[in-house]
């Protein structure tokens, strides 16, 4: 049996017939004569060679087989609605309101200088940037993308990756001066180590790997904060040794006001991420936002 190439158009039409209920009001929607409606029904039903309806004068009702034809049509047109919809938003501009999330230190130093040059690109686009110590529940409808770190929380959501990034254990030259410099990851038990309270991680508890070995250390201090810049702040005064993102403290290393201990050793990876809910991975405006974040961020470090 060939199929005609307006076959949508007719699964339209008998799915229009049976909404109304009548070949005369099909009639008066499609602007044809009523004869014409009952022409074309008898067209389809001589080419399927099953009748579709039972037709009284007063009404129509539907054969088993016009079930069965119903029920796929609207299945179909309703996956043709959703295909049309997805290419024209792959093309439309991103416009609308963008709830983005991310952590203090991180969303002030790289995400709101992106939102600023993102919203110069998209200027039909509102943007509004919440920061957070900890991301917020999946279960609370409170963002759109989420900037986070570490493995991507659960499969509720969509999560891309933006960038490597390790952490590293580090402290001021004066510091180790005074101190000394850990060799071993035990040494850590001897020194003042930062603490920072964030996320779901256990407080006080650093793991690092080298090969196949991995040593759980539990460290203390006198200083402990839950905000990353302060931390890295007191670690340039010489309170201590701290474990960052190297993101945070790469322009230290390199100019030497900060000095990588225990090099040898790997802390668990905290990747970033941009998690947003399945529901909009088709948004235009979020599509646009996490392009633009991979592409700018990337390079990170």
């Amino acid at each position: 049996m060939s199929t005609p190439a307006s076959a949508p158009s007719e699964m339209a039409f008998f799915s229009l017939l049976v909404r109304t209920g009548s070949f005369s009001a099909t009639a008066r929607e499609q602007g044809v004569t009523t004869p014409a409606v009952s022409k074309r029904l008898a067209q389809m039903e001589a080419r399927l060679g099953v009748q579709l309806l039972h037709r009284t004068t007063r009404r129509i009702g539907l054969t088993p087989e016009g079930d069965i034809y119903l029920a796929h049509a609207r299945r179909i047109l309703a996956d043709i609605d959703d295909m049309e919809q997805l290419l024209s938003s792959s093309l439309a501009a991103p416009k609308g309101l963008l709830r983005v999330n991310a952590t203090l230190g991180f969303g002030r130093s790289h995400i709101a200088p992106l939102i600023s040059d993102f919203a110069r690109r998209y200027p039909e686009l509102q943007v509004q940037l919440q920061l957070t110590v900890n991301p917020p529940p999946l279960s609370e409808d409170a963002f759109d993308v989420c900037i986070r770190f570490g493995e991507p929380p659960d499969a509720r959501v969509i999560a891309r990756r933006i960038a490597a990034n390790r952490r590293l254990l580090c402290a001021a030259p004066a510091y180790l001066a005074r101190h000394g410099t850990p060799q071993v990851p035990n040494d850590l038990t001897q020194h003042n180590c930062i603490g920072i309270r964030q996320g779901d991680e256990a407080y006080g508890i650093w793991r690092l790997t080298s090969g196949k070995r991995t040593e759980t250390v539990k460290v203390r201090g006198s200083l402990s904060t839950n905000d990353g810049e302060i931390a890295v702040n007191w670690a340039l005064a010489g309170h201590g040794i701290l474990m960052r993102a190297e993101w945070d403290i790469a322009k230290y290393l390199r100019s030497g006001r900060l000095r990588q201990v225990l090099e040898n050793w790997q802390t668990p990876a905290a990747d970033i991420h941009a998690v947003y809910p399945r529901r909009l991975q088709t948004a235009a405006r979020v599509r646009a936002f996490v392009d633009f974040v991979v592409a700018e961020l990337a390079p990170l470090p």
